[in-house]
């Protein structure tokens, strides 16, 4: 994908600005976090709708379900479409779900606004492969980085926000003030985005197809995948489950202070820039395998959560440098492979992520209905060692392949 229009507030020299990427990376965290408003205020939603915490817990399952469908469909189209005014489309659609959300009487109602806001928010997957086509080679994963790293924080800072709004003037509060922004940063991004020319004139269907072509010839991609699926799983189960265990026993917080731990998780989000660098400098499969072992060490500092809440403010920072340093060497990884098809390719390692993330949540609220918190720990802490498992098996076969070519 070629740039048509290169103004100098995109480019100096050969790469581009640091306002532009940064910019990048706000975008991708505003509209990530539509996703995670739910998350500390479920306890004040099920309140509402007179539901149990297994049934509320669908909310964020369907969500994370219409992500994983909404890169199936929409991301493709970053290698055949304008990318720009794509980002702006989506950006529109996003805002009308979070109205629906905002305006649900029932739990049906929610359940169907939780899909469309999930199946509509995924703009953010549009613009990290954009920004990885922009980059200079020797820059990328430090591209990739830092707008992951913003990503990572509307995720994070999402859960603080929305406590707190919530615990002001109530949940729907969130997603009519959400609605609105995306519409602004809908017009803000369609004037400052360059506009592109796709080289790929496949048609959609074609496209769709290729992408287990791409499954096919690429081990890297299958194992990032695997490894994703795995670690935002993990992720999920831990998050989803928060609001319930600390508004009981031996906390009592409200949802604003449950919301605070994403602001707790900044922290640990705040590695992934430094990551990049390091992916652009060391192998990232050997740095991937080092955040797989930290993110196991962080459900162990979980499981000790119900003596000490430093031990939970712990784990909370080594989860999400973890779970976020994996991703970014993954992507760093994967977006090597095959440069004209960077969004299929992204495609596939993000519905497979968020796949895990959408059974991550349901088996977080299934683990703390029937086991409480530590069901949650080890439900989370086996989807990790599930996660070193896959990186193990990729390394065995690795080194069984190169000793047969050397022979």
């Amino acid at each position: 994908m070629t740039q048509s229009i290169t103004p100098a507030a995109v480019r100096v020299g050969g790469g581009l600005t640091k306002q532009f990427i940064l910019i990048l990376a706000i975008a991708s965290g505003l509209s990530v976090a539509n996703m995670y408003y739910n998350q500390p205020l479920l306890a004040d939603i099920g309140r509402t709708f007179h539901a149990s915490s297994n049934a509320v817990g669908y909310v964020s399952m369907l969500t994370q379900i219409g992500y994983a469908l909404g890169m199936l469909l929409f991301v493709p189209l970053g290698d055949i479409r304008e990318r720009r005014t794509l980002i702006s489309g989506l950006l529109i659609a996003v805002s009308l779900s979070l109205v629906g959300f905002a305006t649900a009487q029932n739990l049906i109602w929610m359940y169907i606004a939780s899909f469309a806001v999930g199946i509509t928010t995924v703009v953010p997957q549009v613009i990290i492969p954009l920004s990885a086509e922009l980059a200079l080679p020797e820059e990328r994963g430090k591209v990739i980085g830092t707008v992951m790293s913003g990503l990572f924080f509307g995720i994070l800072l999402a859960r603080t926000i929305s406590g707190i709004l919530g615990d002001m003037f109530g949940w729907r509060a969130m997603y009519w003030i959400a609605a609105v922004i995306m519409l602004l940063l809908s017009f803000i991004l369609y004037q400052l985005i360059p506009k592109t020319k796709p080289e790929n004139n496949s048609s959609y269907t074609d496209l769709l197809k290729s992408m287990g072509n791409l499954i096919l010839k690429y081990s890297t991609l299958r194992e990032a995948s695997l490894i994703g699926a795995c670690m935002f799983g993990g992720f999920s189960v831990f998050w989803t489950s928060l609001a319930f265990f600390l508004e009981g026993e031996p906390y009592h917080y409200s949802s604003s202070i449950t919301g605070l731990f994403g602001l707790i998780g900044v922290a640990g989000a705040a590695g992934a820039p430094f990551i990049g660098r390091l992916a652009d400098r060391i192998a990232p499969k050997k740095i991937v395998g080092i955040l797989l072992l930290l993110t196991l060490i962080a459900y162990g500092f979980f499981g000790l959560a119900g003596f000490t809440i430093w031990s939970l403010i712990a784990g909370v920072i080594i989860l999400d440098l973890g779970v976020q340093g994996s991703q970014v060497s993954n992507q760093t990884r994967i977006y090597a492979l095959e440069p004209a098809a960077r969004s299929r390719i992204n495609t596939v390692f993000m519905v497979s992520t968020f796949t895990g993330g959408a059974i991550g949540s349901t088996l977080g609220s299934f683990a703390w209905q029937h086991w409480g918190w530590s069901g949650v720990c080890l439900m989370g802490g086996m989807l990790i060692v599930a996660a070193i498992c896959i990186w193990i098996i990729y390394r065995v076969i690795e080194k069984k392949a190169l000793n047969a070519g050397g022979a």
